[in-house]
């Protein structure tokens, strides 16, 4: 069994890691789980615990979800909340709408539904997870942070290629393996 997801992996530069630091040593009394930049990536499928024989399924489906869909940038901008601002769960770095994205996710969709692989219920949003929120003490200073940082540029990532990962968990953290990769615009 393999814990596995497919994703866009994001390659953190000066701007999303100083970005990152500013908003974590801002918060650094809140109760957060914070995500390893290094590990930061856009989730197209959460498939979780997985037997190995139905891994060559899946990647022969992955691999069919790259067709007609060519390399594109992504901007990643803007910094916000998913939850309420008096509950939040989760902080992120946002990810402007791409036609591409959109496309390749919806692909990647449509090609494990043929295997017999459900979709999610909820609505594909590209954004990357920066913190898991356990508790905040101080939601007025956490409001006052987020509106800080709520409209920023972040970069932009050339997207040429997507993963099948093992998410192997352990007490200092997620370890994330690349089982298989798929070049976008390979027909």
């Amino acid at each position: 069994m393999k814990r596995l997801f497919a994703a866009v992996k994001i390659h953190p530069d000066e701007g999303l890691t100083s970005l990152y630091w500013s908003i974590r040593k801002s918060l650094m009394d809140e109760r957060i789980t914070w995500v390893d930049p290094d590990n930061m990536h856009i989730t197209l499928k959460f498939f979780g615990e997985t037997p190995d024989h139905h891994i060559p399924g899946i990647a022969v489906a992955l691999k069919e979800a790259v067709k007609g869909i060519s390399p594109f940038t992504l901007n990643l901008n803007n910094t916000g909340i998913f939850g309420s601002s008096y509950r939040p769960r989760v902080i992120w770095f946002g990810i402007d709408r791409h036609a591409e994205m959109l496309r390749l996710a919806e692909n990647v969709k449509a090609s494990l539904e043929v295997i017999g692989i459900e979709s999610d219920r909820q609505n594909f949003v590209p954004h990357l997870t920066v913190g898991r929120i356990k508790l905040i003490d101080d939601k007025k200073h956490f409001q006052r942070v987020m509106e800080k940082y709520s409209k920023v540029e972040i970069k932009k990532e050339e997207v040429k290629e997507y993963h099948l990962f093992d998410s192997i968990l352990s007490p200092q953290g997620p370890t994330y393996v690349v089982l298989e990769s798929f070049t976008l615009g390979e027909d």
